[in-house]
């Protein structure tokens, strides 16, 4: 490493140096804490060119030697290559020997030396020798580093050395992390005592850290990422080094300062070189993982206040800390992780003890009883339990399910130990359901039994529910409310409300009762609460404006947790059901956006589910496919249970409209749980698999499917019927087998569903039969098919009345008429990304000439083209003034003023006109004015 920021030191060694070579001895005592640069200053002294020609001894002290006495002379004399090391020398158990030229002699026992002074014959000869080296024409350097660790007998030849060389051409420089006579032995105060010069390495500054990022990185800004290293390292040039060499691994240009595996060694280096309590000081302090007091501290280390303060003074001149807190959070893991576990483990529990009889928080505790590994009793378990509740609420389910596992593991209660199952089930399942199932099957029995509470029998319901035991939880719920209080028994009914309006099953053979009497002569309103009864009224009667808007407010802000997903999800598919797809989407997106932000999987699958069901409702097949794919790859298939249904119904009616065959072939070969089946997912599921069918040239097994969806229907809940139109599926089938009056019948039973219809599926059931009537009518009825379809939204199922309807013109011999409409279809179809469902013939242009469009625009005003657009189609004046809300005069004049600028005498001649002008988007203006109004 070059050195930067150190030519003042260096300039008094040299200085030092040169006086030396004057027969003036000289002494240097070099101070810093650990990685300061005091070795490479003293390397750098050492290499410099005019020290060739002296004699230069060097050595570096280890804790470890500290009790070998003369291990440090032993080194220098090695390293140095001028004397023999003799074998015997200092030998705690042996004879001491006098180290001399070339032989040694033995002396007397160490117990015949004074105590401190057991070494002094060995340290006069040691001396002697290296004096006479002095008295050449070679001066000596003797280089100690870290001599604060040297052992007694070197440091007392040191001293010795330094008496005698005062007039000799010596110079002895020592380094130290600390004050030389800090071990206050005799030996080190004499050291101390002796004539010297200091020199105190400090950190590098500010400028010093940008000259060295400039020297040794491409940081586009030295300066600036010079400050951001200083920040991190107070200018210690060890950690300021590592701290580079990570930054620069990769080689690429550095903007900021990044800890790696260089930066932790180096943090080790700096603590294992200080003294022993700094060390077990940071250990506590990265054990706390917060700054604490110097009592705490000291509880914790087996120190005083004042020796806190001490370590944490020169940990903070060593640049790992700011204050009591780490500077980098890579240095605290790097102290934690070099401890031995068992170490580290019981310096966690002493943590975790001395916070609880502080009254710490919950959350402080458990993180140092998880450290630990340890549940103490008594409050071991409940400062877990809490802490358990606030990471969940905080959304950390890995840390939640953890300190529950705990919990559980050192728990012999039974019923406790169901109660910390089904919450860890709860917390899991945002994340797995399929986990969450290992920890609530064992629970199916208590909970039928009543030995749960009522909280952990819903959370064992909904998981009954998942799994398709949809009539082992009807029977649950029926058995358990009349024996609990109203309030738990509203819990109880809101799992059932779910189970027959979200999965749709067949009603259970007895409605559960509870406070107030028998809860199938409530109203919905009355029956449940909150959400519940807001999406009661709107599934359970007929749709409103006001239905729709109450359940979309009541989904505002709500709190996402581990009751009310169904609820969530059945409220957003019953708006966007109730002709109101883009209100439902705007919810619905609002909701993901929190499950991303909670990391709720489980929530973000469910809710992607229905959001790509949304967009297929609206007839986007691209964002519908998307959707479907993304929620899928979210779980895996273990996971989804029943509910898989939703986004494999989704993806195979999206692929198969926009002709992607394969794709839908791919998801159709998915498994799929057999009781997904006995629910409105297998329903829906049937359904999508069937349409595939009819696409793909294979309707009597599309006709199968929907008599299998018939059947299930008929079966279930008929309130859901209205929105799940399979008379309009079977309609279809027949008519592909040729079966024309079954699928009238098909169509008429469909329209003849009491307690109204989405606008969706009535439109369904007049272009079906539509399809079985004479030209003039089959035009009536797929005009209001289109109305309500562009209420609704549904741009799909809208481009393929507008194909019928353009057949039927084209049929009837009104053939620009039928162009009109044809053209009409392909908009809405490449809207939607799907093809054209109309004949190519259809679409081709007459020949009109270059700029007619922005010819027509101009001849007529927005209100007449609305006009000639529904009068071209057919619609008689009253219709026309009944759809834009005008009156009939109104309509009469407009015509009026078309007629004349087209150059027509009649309705009839329209048509051909509209193509001749193209007259842009017929009624899209009305249509988008309902629409946003819906």
């Amino acid at each position: 490493m070059r050195l930067f920021d150190r030519s003042k030191e260096l300039h008094i060694l040299n200085e030092a140096f040169t006086e030396s070579t004057r027969r003036s001895g000289r002494f240097v005592i070099v101070t810093g804490g650990p990685g300061s640069g005091k070795t490479q200053l003293l390397h750098e002294f050492l290499a410099a060119p005019d020290r060739s020609g002296a004699r230069i001894l060097q050595g570096t002290a280890h804790p470890a030697e500290r009790g070998r006495p003369m291990s440090l002379l032993r080194q220098l004399l090695r390293n140095g290559e001028v004397l023999p090391v003799p074998a015997g020398t200092a030998r705690p158990t042996g004879r001491n020997a006098q180290l001399t030229a070339g032989n040694t002699q033995p002396t007397a026992r160490n117990s015949d030396r004074r105590p401190g002074a057991e070494f002094s014959d060995p340290d006069i000869a040691t001396t002697e020798a290296l004096l006479r080296l002095a008295d050449g024409e070679r001066p000596l350097v003797l280089a100690v580093d870290d001599a604060h660790l040297m052992d007694e007998a070197s440091l007392d030849a040191v001293v010795h050395l330094l008496g005698r060389s005062r007039f000799r051409p010596v110079l002895v420089v020592c380094t130290t992390s600390g004050h030389p006579g800090s071990g206050h032995s005799a030996s080190h105060a004499e050291l101390i005592r002796r004539p010297h010069r200091r020199v105190r390495l400090g950190p590098l500054s500010e400028r010093g850290i940008g000259e060295l990022i400039a020297a040794q990185s491409t940081a586009p800004r030295p300066a600036v990422v010079g400050r951001a290293f200083h920040r991190a390292t107070a200018g210690n040039p060890l950690l300021a080094h590592a701290l580079l060499d990570d930054s620069t691994r990769f080689g690429r240009d550095m903007d900021r300062p990044i800890a790696g595996t260089a930066y932790r060694q180096a943090v080790l280096s700096v603590v294992r070189r200080g003294e022993p309590r700094h060390l077990r000081v940071i250990r506590a302090l990265a054990a706390l993982g917060a700054p604490a007091s110097a009592g705490v501290l000291g509880e914790l280390a087996d120190t005083t206040p004042a020796g806190v303060e001490e370590a944490v003074e020169a940990l903070n001149s060593a640049g790992l800390l700011d204050g009591h807190a780490f500077r980098l959070p890579a240095a605290a893991t790097a102290v934690l992780e070099d401890m031995d576990p068992t170490a580290r483990a019981t310096l966690h529990a002493r943590t975790a003890d001395l916070l609880y009889r502080s009254g710490a928080p919950a959350g402080d505790m458990a993180r140092h009883l998880r450290a630990a590994d340890r549940v103490p009793q008594p409050w071991g378990p409940g400062v877990l339990r809490a802490a358990a509740e606030q990471a969940l609420a905080a959304d950390d389910v890995e840390l939640c399910s953890s300190y529950l596992n705990m919990m559980l593991r050192d728990c012999t209660d039974p019923q406790e130990r169901n109660a910390l199952s089904a919450a860890l089930a709860r917390a899991e399942w945002r994340v797995n359901p399929a986990a969450a199932s290992a920890h609530l099957e064992p629970l199916r029995r208590p909970a039928l039994d009543g030995e749960l509470s009522m909280r952990d029998t819903a959370t064992v319901l909904r998981h009954m529910l998942w799994q398709g035991d949809t009539e082992l939880a009807a029977e649950t719920v029926a058995t358990l409310v009349p024996a609990h209080s109203p309030g738990d028994a509203q819990i109880l009914v809101e799992v059932e409300f779910v189970r027959q309006w979200f999965y749709g099953v067949a009603l259970p053979a007895r409605s559960p009762r509870g406070a107030g009497g028998d809860l199938r002569r409530r109203t919905p309103a009355d029956r449940y609460g909150g959400l519940a009864a807001q999406v009661a009224v709107l599934v359970g009667g007929v749709a409103t404006d006001d239905s729709a808007a109450a359940v979309a407010q009541a989904l505002q802000g709500r709190k996402l947790d581990h009751l009310n997903l169904e609820l969530v999800a059945m409220a957003l598919l019953a708006i966007a059901h109730a002709d109101r797809p883009a209100v439902a989407a705007e919810a619905c997106d609002a909701l993901l956006e929190s499950a991303v932000e909670r990391r709720a999987t489980t929530w973000q699958a469910l809710l992607g589910s229905v959001r790509a069901e949304i967009a297929l409702l609206r007839g986007d097949m691209t964002t519908a496919a998307e959707g479907a794919d993304r929620a899928l790859s979210s779980l895996h298939d273990g996971s989804w249970g029943v509910l898989a249904g939703l986004p494999l119904s989704t993806a195979i009616f999206a692929h198969t409209a926009m002709g992607a065959y394969d794709e839908a072939e791919r998801v159709l070969k998915r498994e799929v749980p057999e009781p997904m089946f006995r629910t409105v997912f297998g329903i829906q599921y049937l359904r999508a698999r069937g349409h595939h069918y009819l696409v793909t040239d294979r309707p009597f097994a599309a006709l199968n499917d929907f008599e299998t969806c018939s059947g299930l229907m008929r079966q279930g809940n008929s309130s859901l019927q209205k929105g799940i139109p399979w008379r309009s599926d079977l309609a279809l089938a027949n008519l592909r087998i040729g079966k024309a009056r079954t699928a009238r019948e098909c169509a008429e039973e469909q329209l003849r569903l009491p307690g109204g219809h989405s606008s969706r599926a009535r439109a369904m059931a007049l272009r079906m039969l539509a399809a079985t009537s004479k030209p003039h009518r089959r035009a009536l009825l797929l005009r209001e098919a289109i109305d309500l379809l562009k209420l609704c939204g549904d741009q799909h199922t809208l481009s393929q009345a507008y194909a019928d309807l353009s057949a039927a013109h084209y049929e009837l011999g009104e053939y620009a008429r039928a162009r009109l409409v044809a053209r009409q279809a392909a908009r809405e179809a490449e809207a939607c990304s799907v093809e054209s469902p109309v004949d190519a013939h259809l679409l081709e242009d007459p020949g009109q000439c270059e700029g007619s469009e922005a010819e027509g625009s101009a001849i007529l005003s927005d209100a007449e083209c609305r006009v000639a657009g529904l009068a071209a189609l057919g619609y008689t004046n009253r219709e026309i003034s009944g759809r834009l809300h005008v009156t009939i005069s109104t309509v009469e004049q407009h015509l009026t003023r078309v007629y004349r600028k087209l150059h027509v005498a009649s309705r009839s001649e329209l048509p051909p006109k509209m193509l001749e002008h193209r007259i842009p988007k017929l009624s899209d203006r009305w249509a988008a004015g309902h629409s946003s109004a819906g």
